[in-house]
């Protein structure tokens, strides 16, 4: 039997993000007869950038959460704390067990305090998701990269969804990118409100229970998802202002500068050296018949864990063999790379070369 590995991912999205999704937000949305979500992919996220990065008073939100391990296993209850002054002046705090850890950037500069147990890839992930989700301006240059709007049906539900593409990928232009074989953000069907962000070989993030908060949209319910499996819960416990100077927003005398980079570059051939597990891609048949041939080349962050925690496609012969290639990178298990005798994110470059006759 053949395996079509584009429609693997889909079903697999698809399942995903149907246990991300609250159904009962999703009905409540569909109701609106009004309205204001444009139908152009870059007019989307310009309008939802203006609703997740507007000028705000300093501010404080504190979250519950929990975290699972690898067989969805609840690990601990923990709670994150973020204080914003300014775009160069705030503070996260997460709290789990015996584990405290806080960093503090002041003006380009930055402290920390950690104490306890081990902070997650999961955790820190929570930080970004919960006040800055969509790409920044930059990283949606029209120089560098092309906006593919989709409408994806989840059961009942149909959602708009944008995936940001690299203009580097595929020579052929004309090929069909499947769902979510980039990042893709998926909006509620009336509104610039995002619900749903998931890229195949990444964690998947559903936000549930919109607010308003400032005149921003803040996600009150955020799940995160790998592959199947939930690794973090979260909920909002309470947001209210705070003065641009309040105590909590200067580092503390035990704080420590930071000189160990939170993610640090490394080349592929150091990658490959601390490879412990293999799974090798397989060569999809549509590609084998059209004599597709070529290196596939994949972005992948690699967590403290030795895990492939991020995964995306830079360029690539056929989408066939980029899907392929990603659904056996994903797999990947890695030594941690250590740095200072502590393990390091890193970021590198996975080649998976395709080669006919082999």
């Amino acid at each position: 039997m053949r395996v079509n590995l584009t429609e693997t991912m889909h079903r697999v999205l698809v399942t995903v993000l149907l246990t991300l999704l609250s159904s009962n937000c999703l009905a409540q949305a569909q109701s609106s007869n009004q309205s204001t979500l444009p139908q152009d992919p870059a007019e989307i996220m310009a309008a939802a950038g203006l609703l997740y990065s507007p000028k705000l008073k300093p501010w404080h939100v504190k979250v519950s959460y929990q975290l699972y391990d690898d067989k969805g296993k609840l690990i601990s209850p923990g709670s994150y704390d973020y204080w914003w002054a300014s775009p160069d002046t705030y503070r996260s705090t997460w709290k789990r067990g015996d584990m405290s850890f806080s960093e503090w950037h002041v003006a380009g500069k930055y402290h920390y305090l950690h104490e306890g147990g081990h902070i997650t890839v999961f955790e820190r992930k929570l930080s970004s998701d919960l006040v800055s989700p969509l790409p920044s301006t930059a990283e949606l240059d029209p120089e560098k990269v092309r906006l593919q709007k989709t409408e994806e049906a989840f059961g009942k539900v149909k959602l708009p969804c944008v995936t940001v593409i690299r203009n580097t990928f595929l020579h052929d232009q004309s090929q069909v990118i499947p769902m979510g074989l980039f990042p893709t953000y998926c909006f509620d069907p009336a509104y610039p409100m995002l619900r749903a962000y998931f890229a195949f070989g990444a964690t998947s993030v559903a936000y549930n229970k919109i607010a308003r908060i400032q005149g921003m949209y803040l996600a009150q319910e955020i799940d995160i998802y790998e592959g199947k499996r939930i690794y973090l819960k979260a909920s909002v416990d309470s947001v209210n202002a705070i003065s641009a100077t309040a105590e909590e927003l200067t580092p503390t005398k035990d704080a420590k500068p930071n000189t160990t980079p939170n993610r640090v570059p490394v080349s592929s051939g150091l990658a490959t050296g601390l490879l412990v597990r293999e799974i090798k891609p397989v060569y999809p048949q549509d590609a084998k018949s059209a004599r597709v041939q070529g290196t596939v080349r994949l972005r992948a962050v690699i967590g403290e864990d030795g895990r492939v925690h991020d995964l995306s496609p830079i360029d690539g012969p056929s989408a066939s063999l980029i899907a392929a290639a990603m659904i056996a990178v994903s797999q990947w298990q890695y030594r941690p790379y250590m740095l200072n005798g502590a393990p390091v994110e890193v970021e590198t470059t996975v080649n998976v070369v395709y080669q006919l006759g082999l």
